[in-house]
């Protein structure tokens, strides 16, 4: 929830300036809790929001550890967290991996990058770049674009860990705009899936098998994947059994909404902790690919998928 660049801050959940003092954020903790509370009316999502906030903030000892880590106030310049940065940090884990190709996040990454040095302004110096304070002073536009490269990196990782029975292709190329791609192409027992991995900002909706939400405008993510994943299956010949879009834990109410069939493909809405059982267990209703298919479809994906 307050780890996305797009998301609100503990402060700004609980409606309050990062500068009040103590009794001043609780009183506010407790308007909030009234007017969020689904009994009274209040939106479920938004109510446990304000627990979160609550639980990061609500302790002096908390409060000064969000502050250094986030730069959300001026007691913190946030140069302590490295959370938005690209991981260095050496695997332990000597168990199988799926095979993965492709750099997930990585064309974000690298736009990101061009895009804030341009916005802070030619001859300006950006030691760094995933800073708290300087990415939160950004244009909107540009947080999603980090956003949406840490929610591929993360799935990146959740595939990798399910094992070798796994194969996953990273910024898979879907038209001749860089930003038309397919976050990620997963091919397993369970089925071959596209899946987009997104960070809107906010808790989201569904309406007629689409995701909604204030954050997202006229933008239709789930009809824009079919038409990726479409471009991707007539060029390798292939089939998909079904779309997933995977979005951060608090933006759902449910762990697995499913949005119905769309030209009969299964659409699945998962949050990121529920996305290995889903990949697991397969989509409902998405056809089971096992023996020579399987290696059938791997290699016409393996000949002809381009990367951005």
């Amino acid at each position: 929830m307050f780890d996305s660049p797009l998301s609100a801050s503990a402060y700004e959940i609980l409606e309050v300036d990062p500068s009040v003092d103590d009794a001043e954020l609780r009183r506010a903790y407790r308007l909030r809790m009234r007017q969020t509370h689904p009994d009274t009316g209040g939106d479920a999502a938004v109510f446990i929001q304000v627990q979160r906030a609550w639980e990061l903030i609500g302790t002096p000892e908390g409060r000064a550890a969000y502050d250094r880590r986030t730069g959300v106030s001026e007691a913190g310049s946030g140069s302590e967290w490295s959370g938005w940065r690209p991981s260095s940090a050496a695997r332990t884990d000597t168990r199988p991996r799926a095979r993965s190709y492709g750099q997930p996040g990585g064309w974000r990454r690298e736009r990101y990058l061009v895009l804030i040095r341009e916005w802070v302004g030619r001859g300006v110096e950006v030691p760094d770049p995933y800073d708290p304070a300087l990415v939160r002073a950004a244009p909107r536009e540009l947080r999603r674009m980090l956003a949406d490269a840490l929610a591929e990196e993360h799935t990146a990782r959740t595939v990798s860990a399910l094992g070798m029975g796994f194969t996953v292709w990273h910024d898979v190329a879907a038209g001749a705009d860089a930003d038309d791609k397919l976050d990620h192409v997963v091919l397993s027992p369970s089925g071959l899936y596209g899946v987009m991995s997104e960070d809107f900002g906010g808790v989201v909706g569904f309406r007629r098998g689409e995701i909604t939400g204030p954050s997202l405008g006229t933008r239709a993510p789930v009809t824009g994947a079919l038409a990726r994943m479409r471009t991707v299956a007539k060029a390798a010949k292939v089939k998909f059994g079904g779309a997933i879009m995977v979005l951060p834990d608090d933006d759902l109410a449910q762990a697995v909404t499913s949005l119905g069939t769309s030209r009969g493909m299964p659409v699945v809405v998962v949050r990121r902790s529920a996305l290995a059982m889903v990949l697991r267990q397969g989509v409902p209703g998405a056809r089971e690919i096992g023996g020579n298919e399987l290696f059938d479809v791997r290699t016409r994906l393996q000949q002809t998928v381009r990367f951005v």
